[in-house]
């Protein structure tokens, strides 16, 4: 039977703990909610969080009156709230207008040369969510008494309203023994530690917390998680992905699933399949959760774990049109009709946010990164500068990284006929979806009746596309890919990659074994 996993750390307050784990990164850690109001529900969130802040400091001892008192100052101060209130003037929603501001608070502190100053960046952090959580009616939970922490930092304010007296400690990959929680775990008698680097762990596992020799003990089958370099590119692409899987004359396939709700994810089988669209807009159902970077972190990294070395595509948000995301609706982006790519860019802060969650999750997996509704190659230009220009801020704040190939969804008909101008895009999907709808200028709820008689167009157009890929990856993720009456054009067409619904996988398995990588019936069939 394997040993424990004892991890090296530094000892933040010393004692011994054990319990069950508590993952503070969880895609489950915040509900769906609804963020709306302006300027006004800004001042009411600062307030509630105030009195909230208020209320922890009753009865609390001298050091922690202390630290609650300097983040009750930061969300008084007037500099904080005109900044927010400008960059709402200049058209951003409330909430990532305040995410902005704050953001920019921290990323000064992570980059600060003392340690001291460096750790005043979760104070910040802890006031940032705690005014969204106000704005958006989720209060920040607390977590049952008797556990191990794990995450890479802690709030203040969320250790002073644990109930410490059953127990529990504290693992962080990150944190610093001069932050305001070492002091209070110190005050307390709260064992400890920080810097152990990210290691796996499930909700509930045993961990055990040496806060005297600054240790982690995991139980066996626990394994650290090694750093790997920033703007490193994932080895092998999806188009070089080996599979057991082939056509009648021997000709390799890739057969990947599309995930729509992170509830199927527990559902991938890193042993039969990879991902080859996960539309990341029915993970996120309102503004709050498109600015909560660490929520959308949480469940890029949970999909990449499961995947295992499998690769995982993950479409950034298809928002807009008949996609509304609750509490955005009022936006004049919105309301002029933009959908998909031209959406992120004429609203950089969704985007940003996004790309900085899936720069941080592409270490843990085989990321690539898919724009919707893609229609001129400046777009994708565009977005990829976006890309470096947040890959370059989570540098100077030593955040792990890397960047993920990026291509583009090809849904447009106009974007298909001019594939050969898109260099930029590392890899190219076909949405038939809305492909179908375009061609056959349909509204979207005729497009069943209408979808046979588009298809043969549909078809063509495939084809001429894959012709223009000039050798890039492509692959097809609508629901043409999941009906095997298709299959023959689609394989005559070129098309070696196909990602379909779980439910539709195995039927698809067997249609391709049968036919010829041309498209034709294999002898026999």
């Amino acid at each position: 039977m394997a040993e424990p996993l004892r991890l090296k750390a530094k000892s933040a307050s010393p004692g011994i703990a054990s319990g069950p784990a508590f993952l503070a990164e969880r895609p489950d850690a915040a509900p769906a909610s609804r963020a709306v109001g302006g300027y006004s529900a800004l001042e009411k969130a600062i307030d509630i969080s105030i009195g909230e802040l208020e209320h922890l400091a009753d009865g609390a001892d001298a050091e922690s009156r202390d630290i609650i008192d300097f983040q009750i100052e930061v969300l008084r101060d007037p500099t904080i709230a005109e900044a927010t209130g400008a960059r709402m003037e200049a058209d951003e929603n409330v909430v990532f207008a305040w995410v902005a501001t704050l953001d920019a608070y921290i990323g000064e502190l992570e980059a600060a040369d003392e340690e001291q100053m460096r750790a005043r960046a979760v104070d910040i952090l802890d006031i940032k969510n705690r005014v969204l959580g106000a704005l958006a009616g989720t209060p920040i939970a607390d977590f049952p008494p008797g556990s191990v922490f794990v995450g890479k930092d802690m709030e203040p304010s969320r250790f002073l309203a644990h109930d410490w007296s059953k127990g529990g400690g504290i693992a962080l990959f990150a944190g610093s023994t001069a932050g305001h929680v070492a002091l209070l775990a110190r005050a307390k008698s709260v064992p400890m530690v920080v810097g152990t680097g990210r290691f796996s762990a499930v909700d509930g596992d045993p961990v055990r917390v040496d806060g005297n020799a600054g240790a982690v003990v995991l139980q066996a089958g626990g394994m650290l998680i090694p750093p790997l370099a920033p703007a490193q590119m994932p080895a092998g692409d999806m188009q070089t992905e080996s599979g057991e899987l082939r056509t009648a004359d021997g000709v390799p396939i890739l057969l990947s699933i599309n995930i729509n709700d992170p509830a199927e994810i527990d559902a991938l089988d890193p042993a039969t399949a990879g991902v080859g669209l996960m539309r990341s807009e029915f993970s996120v159902a309102s503004v709050a959760d498109a600015a909560n970077e660490e929520r959308q972190l949480a469940i890029y990294r949970r999909v990449l774990e499961q995947a295992g070395d499998r690769p995982v595509i993950i479409r950034m948000l298809d928002i807009g049109g008949d996609k509304p995301l609750a509490g955005l609706e009022d936006l004049p982006a919105l309301a002029s009709g933009l959908r998909g790519i031209r959406l992120l860019l004429a609203r950089p802060e969704i985007a940003r946010v996004q790309a900085r969650a899936l720069l941080r999750a592409a270490v843990f997996g085989r990321l690539s990164v898919m724009l919707p509704m893609v229609t001129f190659p400046d777009e994708v230009d565009r977005m990829r500068e976006l890309f470096r220009e947040e890959a370059e801020k989570l540098g100077r704040r030593a955040l792990p990284h890397r960047m993920p190939p990026i291509g583009m969804m090809v849904e447009v008909p106009s974007a298909a006929l001019m594939l050969d101008a898109f260099g930029s895009a590392a890899f190219f999907s076909f949405g038939t979806n809305d492909l179908t709808q375009y061609l056959a200028a349909s509204a979207r709820d005729d497009m069943d009746a209408d979808a046979g008689k588009a298809a043969p167009a549909v078809l063509r157009l495939l084809a001429q596309a894959v012709k223009l890929s000039a050798g890039k990856p492509v692959s097809i993720c609508g629901d043409m890919a999941g009906d095997p009456s298709y299959l023959p054009r689609l394989l005559a067409a070129g098309l070696r990659h196909f990602s379909v619904a779980p439910a539709r996988r195995p039927a698809i398995r067997s249609a391709i074994i049968g036919l010829n990588a041309d498209g034709t019936r294999a002898a026999g069939e």
